[in-house]
């Protein structure tokens, strides 16, 4: 599998757009993915990012605009002579054939020698997890074992560009996290090029080189997860990124500063002295009445509450300082 390292190949998008009819679904595109990185398309539902993806596949033609795999253009050559392959959100598996036949299929194909091609099969089966796997029907597989054979019949074409369109948003929570670190891992080790489409923030930040942020088929800002989680260019990604609301006087997407709030005063944002247990009282912690969920304020209405209470507990102090005793 050495050879998927070598083949690893530049994508860039020049001026790309798709139209349905009178609906822009993308909408001048341009982007460049240097060999051997990860990034990843991140927006809404409907926002155009899984159109770029199959764009770049070939499964969808461009209004306008060119797409170069490498120095070639393929911008009007079919899928299966663009070297690339695709990871479905429904893995696509044939049910009728083993996990070695799936994995094997796209050699068959190709019409490789037999001997070859169980050796390929197989290596690629043990670089997924899956060796010893190979005669067992796909319906006998839990839902991460078939996300894995999908992912060796992907890279055992040996791809210049590999493509996933969410891939892990039919697993449970705690095995998509698993299996995402496994695909990031892979990446890297195999330096292969990939293009990784998802409306999970936190999918995004933790398996990619660069994240391109989308919204209503226009590209609002690129840069690494630490670029936009610190930096983000506007009201959009901020709120979309990190989930949560601008910090207080932050200028939003169109330059105008937020409002405050009309039931909170803007005195309330304004950092408090330090208690005696060392930790500074969160906003309102002056107030008479206690405020029933503390935490979630302080998380929405001030950017340092949510930190500042997890280190004053890993201190074994309470936020708000001692409390006199009764």
């Amino acid at each position: 599998m050495e050879a998927v390292k070598s083949q690893a190949a530049r994508v860039t998008l020049e001026h790309v757009s798709k139209r349905f009819g009178k609906t822009v679904a993308v909408d001048d595109v341009s982007l460049q993915i240097e060999p051997g990185s990860l990034v990843t398309l991140l927006g809404p539902s409907g926002c155009g990012k899984t159109t770029i993806l199959r764009m770049v596949a070939g499964l969808e033609t461009t209004t306008n605009g060119r797409v170069f795999i490498g120095d070639a253009e393929v911008t009007h050559l079919p899928p299966n002579a663009r070297d690339v392959t695709m990871m479905f959100q429904s893995y696509a598996l044939f049910p009728h054939l083993s996990v070695f036949e799936n994995v094997a299929y796209g050699l068959r194909v190709l019409r490789r020698p037999e001997a070859e091609l169980r050796k390929e099969a197989e290596d690629v089966l043990a670089l997924v997890g899956m060796a010893g796997m190979g005669e067992r029907s796909p319906n006998a597989l839990s839902g991460g074992q078939q996300q894995r054979v999908a992912l060796a019949r992907s890279l055992v074409m040996q791809p210049k560009v590999l493509l996933f369109d969410e891939p892990l948003s039919n697993l449970d929570a705690k095995l998509r996290k698993r299996m995402r670190e496994e695909i990031r891992l892979l990446q890297q080790r195999l330096g292969i090029t990939a293009i990784y489409v998802t409306h999970d923030q936190a999918e995004a930040l933790a398996i990619s080189d660069r994240i391109v942020v989308i919204e209503k088929g226009r590209i609002v800002q690129i840069g690494s997860p630490l670029e936009l989680y610190r930096s983000p260019g506007n009201r959009f990604v901020a709120e979309f990124h990190r989930g949560s609301q601008f910090p207080a006087g932050a200028a939003g997407g169109d330059g105008r500063r937020p409002r405050q709030s009309r039931h909170r005063p803007a005195a309330a944002h304004r950092r408090q002295p330090a208690s005696p247990g060392g930790c500074r009282h969160g906003p309102g912690a002056s107030r008479s009445h206690p405020d029933p969920d503390p935490g979630r304020r302080s998380l929405r209405h001030h950017p340092e509450g949510l930190l500042s209470r997890i280190v004053c507990r890993l201190h074994g102090r309470d936020r708000a300082g001692p409390r006199p005793d009764h």
